[in-house]
This record gives C-alpha cells, structure tokens and sequence, in this order.
C-alpha cells in the first residue's frame, strides 16, 4: 500500500476528503508516536509507506500515557476537526494502519496502546 491508497482508505472510512483524510492521518501517527516506546514507532515507521515515517519520527520521544479519547483531543487539536470527525478519523487511520503492515508489527504496537485503542480497530474480514 503506498501513501496515496492509505490516504483513500482513510478517507473512505473516515467520510472526510483526501487532504482532510491525509492532514489526519499525519496527526494520527504523530499522537500515536507519542504512546508508543521510541523502539515500537521506529519498527513501526519502517513498515509504513515512506511518506508517512516522518509523522511518526516526529512524534518520538519520552513514552506518554493517554488513552483514546485524549488521542482523539490532540488530532482534533491538530487538525481542526469536529470532535466526531476526529473519532472516525482516528479509526480509520488504525484500521488503515493494519492494512498496511505485518500482522506482527501490527500486533506489537497494540500491545503497547493497549485494548481501549485496540477497540477502535474496525474488523476489516
């Protein structure tokens, strides 16, 4: 999946345009850099479509813990969406992003975003 598709996606999941899909996927990766050990969002960052790595490079840092909805606070934040946009959008940037990458890596990141953002995750069987 290259960058372009993974924007379509989103924006299909999310009913918001291409450039609103691919302004919130970046703030998606970025926050969700923020929850992740600097190890998962570079494992991470190597298996996304090379445009995308550097929303989650730029999110690296010291590990924080926040649940969704917060995750959800800080896109709408950074994007100027409607906090139900934001809601749908951050889901379909997960549910995107397990597309997008192996089953493992995939696996790994969850584990350290834990079940609450594993239940944002739309079944895509």
């Amino acid at each position: 999946m290259d960058e372009k598709e993974f924007f379509q996606a989103v924006a299909n999941r999310s009913r918001l345009s291409r450039q609103e899909a691919a302004d919130l996927t970046r703030a998606t990766l970025e926050t969700l850099a923020l929850r992740l050990s600097d190890g998962e969002a570079r494992d991470l960052a190597l298996e996304v479509p090379e445009p995308l790595r550097d929303s989650l490079n730029r999110g690296r840092g010291e590990m924080e813990i926040f649940g969704p909805n917060e995750s959800i606070r800080r896109v709408r934040e950074r994007t100027g969406l409607s906090e139900s946009e934001a809601a749908r959008g951050v889901r379909a940037v997960l549910t995107t992003l397990q597309e997008a990458v192996s089953q493992k890596e995939f696996e790994h990141a969850m584990s350290q975003l834990g079940k609450e953002y594993a239940q944002l995750v739309e079944s895509t069987s």
